[in-house]
C-alpha cells in the first residue's frame, strides 16, 4: 500500500532526465523540484557537458547544468526517465542514437517513464509508442497516432510505467501521478528482491 507521505517514498531512486537546448523550463525544473524534495536522486543527461538552456514557451529562460552525456550515461545506473518537452529539444533529442538507445534499454526493464508535451516524439522515434495510450502537446497527435499509439486529450494518462501530461499548466497533476508511480515502481522492485 502506497505511502501517505511521499518525502520519503523515493529516498535514493536514480532518474535521469534527458534533454537538451531548448528544453521548456517548467516541464524540467518543476518536476525535478518535486522529485528532489521526494528524496529521489535526479541527474541531468545531455549530448554534451556544461550547461543547456531552458525556454518558457518561445523566450529563454535558465540554464541548468549537465551532470552526464549521453555517451556516458547507462541506463542500468538509473530507476526511472523524466523526458521534459519543448519543442527544440524535442525535435533534437528524438533524432539522437544514443538516447534512442538509452529509453529503449530503460523500457526494456520496464522502467518507470514520465514524459511531457513534445517528449514523447523521442518515444515515437525510438519505436517505443505501438500500442500505448498517452497524451501529449496537441500538434504531436498525428504523429503518435500514425506510430501506433493512443492518443488522448487529457491532463494525464497514465499506462503502465509510463505517465504523460500535455504542457506546463498540467504540472501540478503530472507531478502528483509521477511521484505515485514511481513510488509505485520503487516498492515493486523492493518486494521482488
Amino acid at each position: 500500500m502506497p505511502s501517505s507521505n511521499p518525502t520519503s517514498d523515493l529516498q535514493g531512486l536514480r532518474v535521469a532526465i534527458l534533454a537538451l537546448d531548448g528544453f521548456e523550463q517548467a516541464e524540467l525544473t518543476e518536476p525535478r523540484k518535486a522529485l528532489q524534495q521526494a528524496g529521489a536522486d535526479t541527474r541531468v543527461i545531455s549530448q554534451k557537458p556544461g550547461q543547456i538552456q531552458g525556454f518558457n514557451h518561445d523566450k529563454p529562460a535558465d540554464k541548468v547544468p549537465v551532470d552526464l552525456t549521453l555517451e556516458q550515461a547507462r541506463p542500468e545506473d538509473f530507476d526511472a526517465v523524466l523526458l521534459p518537452g519543448g519543442v527544440m529539444n524535442a525535435d533534437t533529442l528524438r533524432t539522437s542514437r544514443p538516447a534512442q538507445q538509452f529509453v529503449q534499454a530503460m523500457q526494456r526493464d520496464g522502467k518507470p517513464f514520465a514524459i511531457i508535451c513534445h517528449a514523447a516524439w523521442l518515444l515515437v522515434s525510438a519505436g517505443l509508442v505501438k500500442g500505448r495510450r498517452l497524451t501529449s502537446w496537441p500538434s504531436l497527435a498525428d504523429d503518435l497516432s500514425n506510430a501506433g499509439a493512443d492518443w488522448v486529450d487529457e491532463q494525464v494518462v497514465r499506462d503502465g510505467n509510463w505517465v504523460s501530461s500535455r504542457k506546463p499548466a498540467d504540472i501540478p497533476a503530472f507531478n502528483e501521478a509521477l511521484l505515485a508511480m514511481f513510488s509505485e515502481h520503487r516498492q515493486d522492485a523492493h518486494s521482488t528482491t
